[in-house]
């Protein structure tokens, strides 16, 4: 029966993935606010950066997304036009909890408001991240820890929601693989899946 569960909550989470994307193919993604700070030194090149971007998400969307950077003082600098919807960031592999990672609209808009401090995310529908180069971390539970070691994350992707781990039956723990609730009990939790889709 929990198994059954799980599955059809994959099934559902996977179906608005694919509807949250469809919804976004096509419309420009505004970024509304600085997302990251990926400035790392003067010999980090904007095609490297590309190339760092674009090493997060799937082909078929790294290739045809919009890739935007940070420049010293804050202000978003773009570095490639898109045309699907999704945004690539460079991220910056010298500071913990900042990799490269591609997002749709709505996943801008829900690390956008992480950034500003918001009681809880805007976005009004399901995003889609992936940080298929991997990443690092701080915390699964807390997203403001800012103190412990850093945790290395393999490849994965989320879907951005205020998901319930009570109601999805995922546990709130890192996993090497699988899926999990990341940040549960918080107003930024979310769902975590290890590996590529």
């Amino acid at each position: 029966m929990k198994l059954a569960k799980r599955t059809l909550f994959l099934l559902a989470a996977a179906t608005a993935m694919l509807l949250v994307t469809e919804t976004n193919f096509g419309r420009p993604v505004q970024a509304r606010s600085l997302v990251q700070n990926s400035t790392t030194d003067t010999s980090d090149t904007s095609q490297g950066k590309i190339a760092r971007a674009m090493s997060a998400g799937p082909n078929e969307i790294a290739r045809s997304a919009r890739i935007i950077d940070t420049d010293a003082d804050g202000n978003t600098v773009v570095l490639r036009e898109g045309s699907n919807g999704f945004t690539c960031l460079p991220g910056n592999p010298k500071v913990i909890g900042v990799p490269p990672m591609c997002v749709d609209a709505a996943s801008l808009q829900w690390f956008a408001d992480a950034k500003a401090h918001k009681p809880k995310p805007t976005n009004t529908v399901p995003g889609i991240t992936y940080m298929l180069a991997g990443a690092t971390q701080r915390s699964d539970s807390d997203p403001n820890d800012k103190t412990s070691p850093a945790i290395t994350v393999g490849p994965h992707w989320m879907i951005m929601w205020p998901f319930d781990p009570k109601t999805t039956g995922l546990p709130t723990a890192h996993k090497p693989t699988g899926a999990y609730i990341m940040w549960a009990g918080s107003p930024y939790a979310h769902v975590h899946i290890m590996g590529r889709p």
